[in-house]
């Protein structure tokens, strides 16, 4: 069949490939719905390529995917280093560093395709995203294939794609559907009518050949008709031969198939003349996914059965170490016996891979053929499905598997798990916002297992509540459970207990006001080199939230951006969340605001996200929508509020209350405001210096009579001891421009204000700029929108952002500085002193700071 309409796209895979063959690799993401033709251009680009060395492997939707499947294929062909490591249950990102020193060798161009990554494990996901910050300068033509029309919510697609297309590797192309004038070429001499086959195919590619190869008197009402009507043309063997292969998967060992079937060479000749089978050396395929799924679906269930079982007993005859895949034909079969031994085999192997949402879903599949196997097992499956569902940021599911386990244990008389349960349940309790009950279930844990002696299990009790008062600000007490923990993991040699309580001891240090970073960098460096995966996503984290509530912020960036890559490689999705967030809360302060919109609006979107993570993007999108004066405020606050309450985390507690306040504020309520900020100050006295000076700043702006509680950080001091230009300086020093603007209108100059009515009017804050206009009408002043249109606005056409930059070129500011200051990369400041230039028709730095005091554009001053 003639490839139409494709010439383009061929041409682009050209130019690629090469570019990839002059040591410049790509990664080409070609997407497109079912049937549209994405596996033919790549085997057109084959044709093109002899040259190359072509490696192929496929996602397969047909059972719950052996993570990294397409690795081990790619490992089948490649042979060398890499098989051998997949051999022997290698760490994931020794396999991932082994497939590209493997390929991409200086002057070989290798072609890699990856197929159907709408089907991706989450491993494999990682492993494109690993591939595609590396592939710079690599011989290598990488290209994975999807289909563009059947993302569900939760799937992790998306967000991947969103990560690769930023790579400089990365290239896209996009198939559409076949022209109406295509498909009248196609059908030409066939007899149909071109215009009744294009409106009921669509242009669909696959759907177009079937019809006009089915040799149907009609045309068929969709490409499964047509596929059934190309097989019903096979003789009965051949027919039954290409059932078993449609059961077994999309490529089909000839052995295997042979030890099936009555499978002979004549039989395997008829059914490539069909068209539906194609050869692949010793293997062969399905010519589309679609086709094997039209005959697999036509098979009758008793029928798919005994094909099963067979399937079944040849791969445990030919030693296949696949488990997921014996998982699958082991249900098909109803054998019971093998589901749970395959399948919980499956869950720990790709729970070592860090594909999280596999090895729940392989746990859950044991567990539901377990009914009969002793309780004790069931208890313990129970147990390691919860710690997958945690990983996977579902909450209430891991404490419904905690739940189901302890029931068990205690049924069972087993005291130590009794004990480890309770602990994994206070976790996940913790996580659902339900703050009381997670710690009575932690002091459970310790009352259980503190009889039993210095267990591993009871260093972990200890670790988990130490976490939890210091979540609570009861700091004395998680240091003292922190090295309680401590003390036991040096007896049993536990580095990730370690890790995780002296993380949880550097947090409350930095609390009350002591050395922190020693402890937690410590922690991080036990958990990378232990491969502790959470526990390192866990420190990044909170190293990261450290800085940022020290208003760091390009250090809080640097770990934040390191720690994402890391979880996102590694799986760790509550990581990943939490990091996410602060940095919406790093965005918002810096006033970016549609960018902390959007990436709210990406962590709330994520299937079954724990409460506690979503009390960050609720937080954002309420208030932002308050200052810019949109609707949807009190859904997200109303939510945040009680979701924080229960949780009973001061920090966060008082964190609402103030966004609560200033929503209220911004609408006019001052009564309302008032008891919001006066809730947060009811919680305030065990935060930090930070914290208590945002709650005074508030009770103060709300006319509370209630004083500051203790010492509080310096711009807050400034803004209450009456030195607002002083305070509203610092803040724009911290790149809090909002912030700034606030403390303004306190203000009684012309300049002031009308500093404050720019910085509000170029953030978009439209309720926070009546504020402005009210204090000088209380001034005598004309309003600021007036007087906005005499004053020095830039005649160069500056944005708000490039007045930033500006500011910071006036007092000899490097790019390097710049970002730091203004918390983004030194290629970004480079671009936006650029353009400052250009517009400014400024020969250098110097003389754009120049002429910008001369005008007095800037409120930096005399350089």
């Amino acid at each position: 069949m003639r490839l139409l309409e494709r010439e383009a796209a061929v041409a682009a895979l050209a130019e690629y490939a090469g570019e990839a063959g002059r040591g410049q690799g790509r990664l080409v993401l070609v997407a497109g719905e079912a049937g549209v033709g994405k596996s033919a251009l790549v085997e057109r680009l084959q044709q093109e390529l002899p040259a190359a060395r072509w490696s192929w492997g496929a996602c397969d939707g047909l059972f719950t995917p052996r993570p990294l499947g397409p690795l081990f294929d790619l490992a089948d062909q490649l042979g060398g280093r890499l098989q051998d490591l997949c051999r022997s249950g290698t760490d994931r990102m020794e396999l991932f560093r082994a497939l590209l020193r493997q390929v991409g060798e200086p002057g070989v161009l290798d072609v890699v395709i990856v197929e159907d990554i709408h089907w991706a494990d989450e491993a494999t996901l990682d492993l494109l995203r690993f591939a595609g910050r590396r592939l710079r300068d690599a011989w290598v033509l990488l290209i994975a294939t999807y289909r563009d029309d059947i993302h569900a919510r939760g799937d992790l697609l998306p967000i991947t794609l969103g990560d690769l297309v930023t790579q400089r590797s990365t290239r896209r192309i996009e198939l559409a559907p076949l022209s109406k004038h295509a498909v009248e070429v196609l059908a030409e001499g066939s007899g149909w009518d071109a215009a009744e086959l294009f409106r009921l195919t669509g242009g669909n590619s696959f759907y177009v050949t079937e019809v006009l190869q089915a040799d149907a008197r009609a045309v068929p009402t969709s490409a499964r008709d047509a596929v059934l009507a190309r097989a019903a043309r096979l003789t009965p063997p051949s027919r039954a031969v290409l059932d078993a292969a449609a059961l077994t998967g999309s490529r089909v060992d000839l052995r295997l198939l042979e030890s099936i079937t009555e499978c002979t060479p004549a039989i395997v000749d008829e059914l490539l003349a069909c068209g539906l089978l194609v050869a692949d050396g010793t293997w062969v395929r399905f010519r589309h996914e679609i086709a094997r799924l039209a005959v697999a679906q036509a098979i009758v269930s008793h029928r798919g059965a005994v094909i099963h079982r067979r399937i079944l007993d040849a791969l445990r005859a030919r030693g296949c170490d696949d488990d997921a895949l014996m998982a699958f034909h082991a249900q098909a079969a109803g054998d019971d016996a093998a589901v749970l031994r395959h399948a919980q085999a499956a869950a720990r192997r790709a729970a070592g891979l860090g594909a999280h949402r596999e090895a729940a879903a392989q746990f859950e599949l044991a567990l539901r053929f377990a009914a009969d196997a002793d309780s004790a097992l069931i208890a313990g499956l129970q147990d390691e499905l919860s710690d997958q569902l945690a990983l996977g940021d579902r909450w209430q599911d891991a404490a419904d598997a905690c739940e189901r386990a302890l029931a068990l244990w205690r049924e069972a008389g087993d005291r130590l798990r009794e004990g480890d349960s309770l602990r994994r349940l206070s976790r996940s309790l913790w996580n659902l916002c339900r703050g009381d009950e997670a710690v009575a279930a932690a002091h459970a844990a310790i009352a259980v297992l503190e009889p039993l002696g210095p267990t591993l299990e009871l260093a972990w009790a200890y670790a988990t509540l130490a976490n939890r008062w210091m979540l609570c600000s009861e700091h004395e007490k998680a240091t003292e459970f922190a090295l309680r923990a401590q003390a036991i993991a040096a007896q049993t040699g536990a580095s990730d207990v370690l890790s995780y309580s002296l993380n949880t001891q550097a947090c409350s240090a930095s609390a009350i006001g002591q050395d922190w970073a020693a402890l937690m960098h410590r922690a991080l460096q036990i958990a990378l080199s232990g491969r502790h995966h959470e526990h390192a996503g866990r420190a990044y984290n909170n190293l990261g939230s450290i800085y940022a509530e020290r208003r760091q912020f390009a250090e809080a960036e640097r770990w934040f951006e390191e720690g994402i890559a890391y979880c996102d490689e590694h799986d760790i999705t509550m990581y990943a969340t939490s990091m996410r967030g602060e940095q919406a809360n790093m965005l918002d302060s810096a006033g970016r605001w549609d960018e902390a919109v959007t990436l709210s609006l990406e962590i709330l979107a994520v299937s079954g996200p724990a409460p506690a993570n979503r009390i960050c993007g609720l937080k954002r999108l309420g208030v932002i929508r308050a200052r810019r004066g949109e609707p949807g405020i009190w859904d997200c606050l109303d939510e945040a509020a009680a979701s924080a309450d229960a949780a009973g985390q001061p920090y966060d507690m008082a964190t609402i209350r103030l966004v609560r306040a200033e929503a209220y504020w911004l609408a006019g309520n001052m009564a309302e405001a008032r008891y919001e900020a006066e809730l947060a100050d009811d919680v305030v006295d065990k935060c930090d210096e930070w914290m208590r000076g945002s709650v005074a700043s508030w009770l103060a702006r709300t006319e509370s009579a209630r004083p500051s509680r203790g010492a509080i950080a310096e711009p807050y001091r400034l803004e209450l001891e009456g030195g607002i230009r002083e305070a509203a300086k610092m803040w724009r020093e911290l790149n809090h421009p909002y912030e700034a603007a606030l403390v303004l209108i306190g203000a009684t100059e012309e300049e002031a204000l009308l500093e404050a009515y720019e910085i509000f009017t170029n953030l978009g804050a439209a309720a926070a700029a009546k504020f402005v206009e009210e204090r000088r009408r209380l001034l005598g002043l004309q309003p600021a929108s007036t007087a906005r249109q005499t004053t020095s606005a830039s005649p160069f056409g500056l944005t708000a952002r490039e007045r930033e930059v500006l500011d910071l070129i006036c007092t000899a500011h490097t790019n390097a500085e710049i970002a730091d200051k203004l918390c983004i990369s030194a290629k970004t400041a480079g671009h936006h002193v650029s353009a400052i230039l250009a517009k400014m028709g400024a020969p250098s730095r110097s003389a754009a700071a120049r002429e910008a005091i001369r005008l007095g554009l800037t409120r930096s001053g005399n350089t």
